[in-house]
C-alpha cells in the first residue's frame, strides 16, 4: 500500500485479527450465510487486512456486501454446477454465489485437476465479487503448485485514447512457492490503481497522484490534485507514452479468459454478474520441485539484495512487503481508520452482535 494511503499511526485503531474476524463472521451469518461459508468469506477479507492490502480488506466493500445481500444480488444458499468440462478444465456456474466462497471452491477444483493432469483451469460464471485475487492464487502454494487467479472487475476503465469505460479493473494474481524465501505473490489490477484506493484516498483526504484517473471526457489527469466529482480509471501505465496500451490490452485479455471463454460476454457485453478464472500448475509435472524451490530462493534473494537506487532503502519483490506486514500485524494488531471502526460498531449494534472493539 502506498504510504500516503496508509492510516496514520497517530489516529489508527489497532484491532486484534481474531476480534475483527469474529465480527465479520457474525455479520455474514446475520445475512443468512451458513457458518462454514461465513468463516470462509471472512478469511478472504482478513487475508487482505493481515497483509496490508487495505483496498481489499474489511475497510472496503463490507457495506456494499450488506446492500447486495439485502437486495438479493448474492445468493446465500447457491448450488454451483459444472456446465462444461474436459479432464483438466471446467466451467462452473456459481448460481450467484458469494465470490468469497465460490472462488476458493473453484480454485480447489483447479488444484485437484492439476494434481491429476499437471495443470488445471476453471472458469466461473454468474458470480459475485471475490475479494483479493492473491488469496485464491496463494491456495496453490501448499500443494507445491503455482497459482493464478483473475476476475472481471467493475467496468470503470477507459481504453487508451478512449472516453467511455470498456473494460473492468480486472485484477490478476500469481503465487509462486519458494524454499526459505517468502513466496512471490503478485496481485494487481490492470487499471492504473485499484478502484478501492480511490475510496481510501477520499477517506484520508489526500490528493491523487498523476496518472491514476481521467476526467469525465477521458483526458488523463496528469497533475496531483483532489478527486473530481466525475472520473474514470486509466489503464496501467496512465498514458500511451508510458504504456497504457499494454495495461488496457492485459485487461482485455482477462475479459476474454474470464468472460468470453466461459460464454459470459466481455466489457459492456458481459452478463449481469462477474466472471473469474483460476489456474494451477503442478510443479512436479514440469520438473523437480526441490530444484524449483532452490532456484526460486536464489532468484528472490538476489532481487531483495539488489543495490537500491538513491533515496530508497531496499528492493522489494511482490509478496515480501506483505510478508513483513503480516508478521507485524500478528504482533501489534491491524490498524484501522476510526471511521471504519465506527461503522463496524454501529453495524454490529444494529445486528445485535457483541462489540469486540472496546
Amino acid at each position: 500500500m502506498l504510504e500516503q494511503l496508509q492510516v496514520p499511526e497517530e489516529i489508527a485503531v489497532r484491532v486484534r485479527q481474531e476480534d475483527m474476524r469474529s465480527s465479520v463472521v457474525g455479520i455474514f451469518r446475520k445475512m443468512g450465510m451458513p457458518d462454514a461459508d461465513a468463516r470462509q468469506a471472512a478469511d478472504v477479507r482478513m487475508y487482505a487486512d493481515m497483509r496490508g492490502i487495505e483496498s481489499h480488506g474489511v475497510s472496503n466493500m463490507m457495506q456494499t456486501y450488506l446492500n447486495m445481500f439485502r437486495d438479493g444480488l448474492i445468493n446465500v444458499h447457491p448450488h454451483p454446477k459444472i456446465i462444461s468440462e474436459a479432464p483438466a478444465v471446467a466451467t462452473l456456474d456459481s448460481d450467484r454465489g458469494f465470490g468469497l466462497v465460490i472462488g476458493p471452491q473453484a480454485m480447489e477444483m483447479a488444484i485437484d485437476r492439476a494434481g491429476r493432469y499437471g495443470i488445471g483451469a476453471v472458469c466461473v460464471t454468474n458470480g459475485a465479487h471475490f475479494g483479493a485475487a492473491a488469496y485464491h492464487a496463494a491456495m496453490a502454494l501448499e500443494h507445491d503448485m503455482i497459482g493464478l487467479a483473475m476476475t472481471t472487475g467493475s467496468l470503470r476503465m477507459v481504453p487508451t485514447h478512449g472516453s467511455k469505460p470498456m473494460a473492468g479493473l480486472n485484477p490478476l494474481a500469481v503465487a509462486v512457492p519458494a524454499g526459505d524465501e517468502p513466496p512471490f505473490i503478485f496481485d494487481g489490477t490492470m487499471s492504473s490503481v485499484a478502484g478501492n484506493k480511490i475510496v481510501l484516498a477520499q477517506r484520508l483526504g489526500v490528493p491523487l497522484p498523476p496518472g491514476w484517473i481521467s476526467d469525465k471526457d477521458g483526458t488523463p489527469i496528469m497533475e496531483e490534485g483532489p478527486i473530481p466529482n466525475e472520473w474514470m480509471l486509466l489503464p496501467l501505465g496512465g498514458t500511451r507514452e508510458i504504456g497504457s496500451h499494454k495495461g488496457f490490452s492485459l485487461a482485455v485479455m482477462i475479459e476474454v479468459l474470464c468472460g468470453v471463454l466461459g460464454n459470459d460476454g466481455a466489457g459492456p457485453f458481459r452478463r449481469k454478474y462477474p466472471s473469474h478464472h483460476f489456474l494451477a500448475y503442478k510443479i512436479s509435472a514440469f520438473g523437480n520441485p526441490k530444484t524449483f524451490r532452490k532456484e526460486m530462493d536464489q532468484y528472490l534473494k538476489s532481487l531483495r539484495e539488489t543495490p537500491s537506487a538513491p533515496g530508497h532503502s531496499q528492493v522489494m519483490y511482490a509478496g515480501l512487503r506483505e510478508h513483513h506486514e503480516e508478521l507485524e500485524r500478528l504482533e501489534k494488531g491491524i490498524p484501522y481508520h476510526p471511521e471504519v471502526i465506527e461503522w463496524f460498531r454501529k453495524t454490529i449494534a444494529d445486528l445485535g452482535l457483541p462489540d469486540r472493539f472496546n
